[in-house]
C-alpha cells in the first residue's frame, strides 16, 4: 500500500502564449479550476497506475475542497485519515504557455495545518510506501520519516519545491527523487560542492542507502544506487502541459515499486507516466491511467546500465 502525506490544492490555471517577466501583464484568453497540490497528484498518480494509495492532508471546510478531492474520491483514494482545518484550501496560480511550460504560484492554506500523527502507526509497516514532498511543514515530514523507518515502511522524497533536508534524514530514504537543481541543492545541504546535478546525485548516492533519481524533463531519469546508474529516456511525444509531469512519475514510479518492481521497472514506469501526463492540460486531469501506461511501455526507450 501506498501512504502519501502532503499538500492537497486547487489549481487556478491561465494558458498564455508566453510566460510574463517581472512586472509583466500577460494576457490569456481563460481559465480553469482543477485539483492539484503536490500531495493529491502523486496519490491520484498512484492510484491510477493501478496502487491501493491512502492520503493523509488537510483542506479547508470551503467550497474549493469538493474540487480538491473529486478526482481522488472517484478513484478510489482512502481519505479516512483526511482533516479539515479552519485554514482555506490551498490554492496554485499557474500560468502555461504555448510550449507546455510553466510557472506557479502556491497559497498554502490548509497545507501548513498537516500533522504526521495524522497517519496512524497501523499504516506504517513492511509493506507500506510512504511518499512525501515539500508542501507541508517540513518538521512533520522528517518525523514521519523517523516513525515510518522504525515500523519497517519504505519512504521516498520528492523534494519540491526545492528545500534543505536534513542530513541525518537522507540516509534514512530508500528514494530520494528530484531535479536538476534540487539535487544540486540537497548535495550542497550535504557539504558536497558539485555544480553538475548527475555527479552532485552520485555522490549523495555514494554516502548511503539511499537510492537518488534525478529526473531531467526532456531528457528522461537517471538513477543512482546500489553501485549502478541507470538511465531511462523518454516517449517520443510533443508535450501540451508539463504541470503534473514530475508528480506522475513519482506516482508511477510508487505503484511499480509497491508492485515488487525492480529499480528498472519503476524507472520506465514512472518516466511513461511522466510523459504521458504532458499530453493533456491541467494536473489531476492529465494522470494518467495503468491501462495507458502499460500500453505505452513499449515506446520507451530501453533501461540502459552504467
Amino acid at each position: 500500500m501506498i501512504v502519501v502525506f502532503g499538500s492537497l490544492n486547487v489549481d487556478l490555471i491561465v494558458p498564455v502564449e508566453r510566460l510574463p517577466h517581472a512586472g509583466e501583464t500577460v494576457l490569456g484568453p481563460s481559465y480553469t479550476f482543477a485539483a492539484g497540490g503536490k500531495g493529491g497528484n502523486q496519490a491520484l498518480a498512484a492510484a491510477r497506475a493501478g496502487a491501493g494509495t491512502a492520503m493523509v492532508g488537510r483542506v479547508g471546510g470551503d467550497d474549493l475542497s469538493v474540487v480538491a478531492l473529486n478526482d481522488l474520491k472517484a478513484t478510489g483514494v482512502d481519505l479516512a485519515h483526511l482533516v479539515r482545518d479552519e485554514k482555506p484550501t490551498g490554492l496554485a496560480a499557474i500560468c502555461v504557455d504555448s510550449r507546455g511550460e510553466n510557472i506557479i504560484m502556491v497559497a498554502s492554506g490548509a497545507n501548513l495545518g498537516a500533522r504526521e500523527d495524522q497517519v496512524p502507526d497501523a499504516m506504517l509497516s513492511k509493506d507500506t510506501v510512504v511518499v512525501l514532498q515539500m508542501e507541508v511543514p517540513l518538521e512533520e515530514n522528517w518525523a514521519l520519516v523517523n516513525r515510518a523507518k522504525a515500523r519497517g515502511a519504505r519512504v521516498m522524497l520528492n523534494v519540491a519545491p526545492a528545500a534543505p533536508v536534513p542530513v541525518e534524514i537522507v540516509p534514512m530514504l530508500d528514494w530520494l527523487v528530484v531535479n536538476e537543481r534540487e539535487a544540486l541543492l540537497v548535495a550542497e545541504s550535504r557539504g558536497f560542492h558539485e555544480s553538475d546535478p548527475r555527479k552532485a546525485a552520485a555522490e549523495i548516492a555514494a554516502s548511503g542507502k539511499t537510492t537518488v533519481i534525478v529526473t531531467l524533463g526532456g531528457d528522461g531519469a537517471v538513477a543512482y544506487g546500489a553501485g549502478k546508474t541507470l538511465t531511462a529516456g523518454v516517449l517520443p511525444i510533443t508535450p501540451i502541459d508539463t504541470v503534473a509531469a514530475g508528480d506522475a512519475f513519482v506516482g508511477g514510479f510508487a505503484a511499480a515499486v509497491d508492485r515488487g518492481g525492480d529499480l528498472a521497472t519503476a524507472l520506465a514506469y514512472g518516466s511513461v507516466a511522466g510523459g504521458l501526463a504532458c499530453l493533456a492540460p491541467g494536473a489531476q486531469p492529465a494522470l494518467p491511467m495503468k491501462v495507458a501506461i502499460d500500453a505505452a511501455l513499449k515506446n520507451l526507450p530501453p533501461i540502459k546500465v552504467g
